[in-house]
């Protein structure tokens, strides 16, 4: 299955459906630890959801991460 995540394309296997899974492999380990928002198709997933939101093909995921300035 064919994803993209901040436009970068990401194949999935059928065993790592959930956006949970996809932020496992797209997130290096320090962004990971980092809060973030997450985006599906426009529209925002709560982190509590993200285990249990489910991919489809064509998805688009927004991963956004707060801008520090003053």
């Amino acid at each position: 299955m064919n994803i993209h995540i901040n436009g970068e394309p990401l194949s999935l296997s059928n065993e790592e459906q959930s956006v949970a899974a996809a932020l496992g492999i797209y997130l290096t380990a320090q962004q990971a630890l980092l809060s973030f928002a997450v985006a599906l198709n426009g529209e925002f997933v709560s982190k509590d959801d993200y285990a249990t939101t489910v991919l489809s093909s064509g998805d688009s995921l927004d991963v956004l991460f707060p801008i520090q300035g003053g």
